[in-house]
């Protein structure tokens, strides 16, 4: 019986991992942004990118915002909140010219709410998945992303729920509204999107799992 009790309890405890997301332990993580300036980071086409007081911000006029590095297999981890009607987005593994939502992926932040989840919602994987739940908080109010990106899987979690575990090679995305993604590049750079209205992120971090490209 006593055996019975402590398998229970260890499949109770991360049975709870799961559904809250993983662990706070940023040990293995590095500093994505430094809080005070855009070191690191390249600004694609409108020069709206702003970093002060630890919050890293964009007016919304266009283009995005790229890592000065290539990635392949990371954890990445952020807070952002978006400002009302506003728009921004993760890009992942995107080529430095083109769209990145397209040479890579993208996964969109709106101000949606409270609103049903489609291909282009907040935590989708653009045009190609909706996400699991609709968890994005409200105006104003902070929200969590986790990103785990190895090989051809990609694991999201937003605010401590799973949203997504996908395989790029899976059939199912086959016919997916801009390209098959299976066409996910295996490195690319990670980005900021500057779209709609002022969106801010803070506490980026990342842990490389293989060495930057």
């Amino acid at each position: 019986m006593l055996r019975k009790f402590g398998w229970f309890l260890i499949f109770s405890l991360a049975s709870a991992l799961v559904l809250t997301g993983q662990d706070t332990d940023d040990s293995g993580f590095a500093p994505f942004f430094d809080g005070n300036s855009l070191t690191g980071w390249h600004a694609m086409g409108q020069e709206d990118w702003h970093a002060e007081d630890g919050i890293l911000w964009t007016e919304g006029k266009g283009g995005w915002l790229r890592s000065d590095q290539r990635y392949s297999d990371f954890v990445l981890r952020l807070e952002y909140r978006v400002t009302k009607s506003a728009a921004s987005g993760i890009f992942l593994r995107s080529a430095e010219q083109g769209n990145p939502a397209l040479t890579g992926l993208e996964i969109p932040l709106l101000d949606d709410a409270g609103q049903p989840t489609d291909l282009h919602s907040t935590g989708a994987i653009s045009g190609a998945v909706i996400p699991l739940y609709s968890v994005g908080r409200k105006t104003g109010e902070w929200n969590q992303v986790e990103l785990t990106c190895i090989g051809r899987h990609l694991t999201v979690y937003l605010n401590g729920n799973r949203i997504h575990k996908i395989d790029f090679d899976d059939p199912a995305f086959v016919f997916a509204e801009h390209r098959p993604l299976s066409r996910v590049p295996k490195e690319g750079y990670i980005g900021l999107e500057s779209h709609t209205n002022r969106v801010d992120f803070r506490s980026l971090r990342i842990q490389a799992l293989k060495p930057p490209a």
